[in-house]
C-alpha cells in the first residue's frame, strides 16, 4: 500500500477484526504505548471493532502528559523573567503547573512564543542578541535528535544567549516500570513506530524476554493498529514473546544510526520523574558536561521543589493502564480541555483528551 486512504479502508478493517475474532480463545489485555495510537484507536473506533475478550489500555506514551509539575513551574518561572523569550511547542502552553500555566505568563506580558522546531528558537536567539532565549525541550526519542542538533548549532554559532529546559524521556524504562507494577494487567504491547524509527527495537528484545511479553512495533493508521493487534494476539495465543515489526515501511531493527549518534553526542541518560508516575531510573536525558552551559535550569537557578498532583486527577493510574479516563470523577466535569486539571486533558496525545473528544462529546451529538 502507498496511500493513507488505503490504510483507512473500512472493508479491510472489518476483515482484520473478523480475523482477530476467529483467532482469540480467551481474554487478553494489550497496551498501546503511544498517545498517537490511542487517539487513532478512539477516533476510528478500533476498540469497538474488537471482540469483548480483548481489552486495549493506554500507556504513558504522551511526553507532554508526563512532564512533571516541577518542570512546568520552572518553565513558568523562567518565562516570567524580564528579557527572556521563552519558546515551546504549542501543547505545553496550557499544561497546568502548581498555580498557573505558560498561557497565563503570556497573558501577563511574558514573551512566550510557539515554535515548530528547536531550530526556530536558535534562529530567534541569533536575531535577538540582547535577549535570553529558552527552548522547552520535551519529547520521547522521536524529537531528541532535532533538539540535539539545535544545541550543536547553537554551540557552532557560539551563541551566549540560548538555553534549553530539558524534559526528554525514554520509552523502554517506562514500559519496564509498567510491567514491574504489581497491579499490571498488560500481556502484550504495541510499541510506538515513530520512536522505533529513530532507535530501532533492539532494546525491546530484552524487555520481551525478561518479562515474557510480546511487543509489536506498530504504526498509527487503523490498519497498522489492527495488524499490530493481530500479530500480538497471535503470539499470545501461541505462547510466544518476541519483538515483531509491523511498521516495516518506516522501522528497521537498528534504527537510525546517525540520529542516535547526534543524541549520544549531546545527551546522557539520567533518572527522571514522570508526572503522575514518579521517578523512573535511567528514563530521561540530560545535557552532557560539554554542553552544560546551555542548561536553562542551571543558568537561571530555578528551584526544584516537589509538587504533588491534584487529588482530583488520576492521571498516574491512567498512564499505567490501571484505569480509563472515564473512570476519573473529574472527567468531563471539573476537568475539560477548556479547564484542565491534569495534562492528559491538554495534550493532543493525551488519553483524557481522546476520550473527551471521541467518546464523551460524540455521544452527546
Amino acid at each position: 500500500m502507498k496511500y493513507v486512504s488505503e490504510y483507512r479502508d473500512q472493508r479491510a478493517a472489518e476483515e482484520y477484526a473478523e480475523r482477530i475474532k476467529q483467532l482469540v480463545s480467551r481474554e487478553w489485555t494489550i497496551m498501546e504505548v503511544c498517545g498517537g495510537q490511542t487517539h487513532s484507536i478512539l477516533k476510528y473506533g478500533i476498540d469497538q471493532l474488537l471482540p469483548e475478550k480483548i481489552s486495549l489500555i493506554h500507556g504513558p506514551g504522551c511526553p507532554v502528559c508526563v512532564t512533571p509539575i516541577e518542570l512546568i513551574d520552572q518553565a513558568i518561572e523562567i518565562a516570567g523573567i524580564k528579557n527572556v523569550i521563552f519558546c515551546s511547542f504549542g501543547d505545553m502552553l496550557r499544561v497546568p503547573g502548581s498555580v498557573k500555566d505558560l498561557t497565563g505568563v503570556r497573558a501577563s506580558g511574558g514573551d512566550v512564543r510557539i515554535v515548530y522546531s528547536p531550530i526556530d528558537a536558535v534562529k530567534i536567539a541569533e536575531n535577538n542578541p540582547m535577549k535570553q532565549v529558552v527552548f522547552f525541550g520535551i519529547g520521547f526519542e522521536t524529537t531528541v535528535p532535532v533538539t540535539a542538533a539545535a544545541i550543536m548549532q547553537a554551540d557552532n554559532l557560539k551563541l551566549e544567549n540560548f538555553y534549553m529546559l530539558v524534559s526528554h524521556v525514554l520509552v523502554p524504562p517506562a514500559m519496564q516500570a509498567v510491567l514491574s507494577n504489581p497491579e499490571c494487567r498488560v500481556q502484550g504491547f504495541l510499541a510506538a513506530g515513530h520512536v522505533c524509527s529513530i532507535m530501532g527495537y533492539v532494546e525491546y528484545e530484552t524487555i520481551a524476554e525478561e518479562y515474557n511479553v510480546p511487543i509489536v512495533v506498530t504504526g498509527f493508521e487503523p490498519l497498522d493498529i489492527l495488524e499490530g493487534i493481530h500479530m500480538c494476539l497471535k503470539q499470545l495465543e501461541e505462547g510466544r514473546a518476541l519483538v515483531e515489526n509491523q511498521y516495516m515501511r518506516s522501522v528497521n531493527r537498528n534504527g537510525n544510526p546517525e540520529a542516535i549518534g547526534i543524541m549520544r553526542e549531546v545527551f546522557e541518560v539520567i533518572d527522571r520523574k514522570w508526572r503522575g508516575i514518579g521517578a523512573i531510573p535511567e528514563s530521561g536525558l540530560g545535557l552532557r558536561n560539554k554542553y552544560s552551559r546551555f542548561d536553562a535550569a542551571e543558568h537561571f537557578g530555578v528551584s526544584g521543589h516537589t509538587v504533588e498532583e491534584s487529588g482530583d486527577c488520576i492521571s498516574g493510574q491512567v498512564l499505567t493502564g490501571e484505569k480509563k479516563p472515564e473512570e476519573c470523577p473529574a472527567f468531563g466535569g471539573k476537568c475539560t480541555p477548556e479547564h484542565p486539571i491534569g495534562a492528559l486533558m491538554v495534550s493532543s496525545e493525551g488519553a483524557c483528551a481522546a476520550y473527551y473528544r471521541y467518546r464523551l462529546i460524540r455521544s452527546k451529538r
